[in-house]
């Protein structure tokens, strides 16, 4: 009779083992600043229960270290959502079969020129490539209202730029190398580096740069200088090439990894990333990032998305640019 007994105890147990289930847990790899990001999937844990392990990037690298990263876990994917800053390396991590497609319902209403249409990545709460500039070093007259007006001789030793090889810089340059093409875009970047422009590691080093009076204006996104603005900086925004080509806007994306450990709660973040829920947080944060849907609730001081004009490009053509744009950059500033 003991011995049944034990058998007993011990197969509810085993019993009880197995009926249990792991805890769920999502991993998300971001390039996206961890000031503005950790809030977000702060939100999505406590109202899914689903524990999110986060991977972030640092500035001087951004989303490039992530980027390696997923490349060489391919084959063994540990990550199961990768949330960019930015989309042209998201378009590659397509192309190199890293990505996995995923429709969210969440996404339904979002401009279709923010969408992968095969449902590889998605995007929202754009940025915008924009000049800052110490409004103490700088009168209204004095301001450039393109880029290109920064070769000029006026300008000499006096703008700062992140290094051109990450993020939404590299972004930007393979954007102009698209838009303009390759020769009129090596002759600008030259023209800039002639007139003595400073390379940095980041765009809020740049930012920070302006903001001490070190150089007068810089190129940064409108995340770092509305940061400025919030700490009471005398800075000021241009929305650069208004009258010309347009500023380009470059949206957060988000995208399953392929094999990911976790599907079920990667497609749950998403949903909950393209949220107008979201969107509307990452308008009201410091960030001040621009919905992508005019009618998602903001605060004043953040435009709508139609009422800037944007550089007409096609992002997918910016992809794949970024390879011979940034090698270039590569040999122009560091070597």
């Amino acid at each position: 009779m003991s011995c049944l007994i034990r058998l007993i105890i011990i197969s509810l147990l085993f019993m009880s083992g197995c009926s249990s289930q792991e805890p769920k847990e999502v991993v998300v790899y971001t390039s996206v600043d961890r000031v503005f990001s950790e809030p977000i999937l702060k939100r999505f844990q406590e109202k899914t229960g689903i524990k999110v392990e986060a991977v972030y990037d640092v500035e001087a690298s951004k989303t490039t270290g992530l980027f390696n990263r997923l490349l060489a876990e391919k084959s063994h994917p540990r990550c199961d959502v990768f949330w960019n800053s930015e989309v042209g390396r998201t378009i590659i991590l397509k192309q190199k079969g890293v990505l996995a497609p995923y429709i969210s319902p969440s996404a339904h209403d979002i401009p279709s020129r923010f969408k992968d249409l095969e449902g590889y990545w998605t995007g929202f709460a754009v940025r915008a490539r924009v000049l800052i500039y110490n409004s103490d070093l700088l009168k209204e007259e004095d301001l450039p209202h393109s880029i290109f007006d920064l070769a000029l001789p006026k300008w000499k030793d006096r703008v700062a730029m992140a290094l051109p090889l990450f993020g939404t810089t590299a972004t930007h340059v393979a954007a102009l190398w698209s838009y303009l093409g390759e020769d009129r875009t090596r002759q600008y970047l030259r023209a800039l580096k002639k007139n003595g422009i400073l390379i940095v590691n980041g765009n809020s080093v740049a930012r920070d740069l302006v903001v001490k009076a070190r150089v007068p204006i810089a190129f940064t996104d409108t995340d770092d200088v509305n940061a400025a603005v919030q700490a009471g900086m005398h800075v000021g925004t241009i929305f650069p090439d208004q009258d010309g080509m347009g500023t380009l806007f470059i949206p957060n994306t988000v995208a399953m990894i392929k094999d990911c450990p976790h599907p079920e709660e990667a497609r749950r973040l998403i949903d909950y990333l393209l949220s107008r829920e979201v969107e509307s947080r990452l308008a009201f944060s410091e960030s001040a990032q621009i919905p992508v849907r005019d009618d998602v609730e903001r605060p004043e001081s953040v435009p709508s998305l139609s009422s800037v004009m944007d550089m007409k490009i096609d992002y997918l053509v910016i992809s794949r640019n970024m390879e011979a744009a940034t090698r270039f950059c590569q040999e122009l500033f560091v070597r």
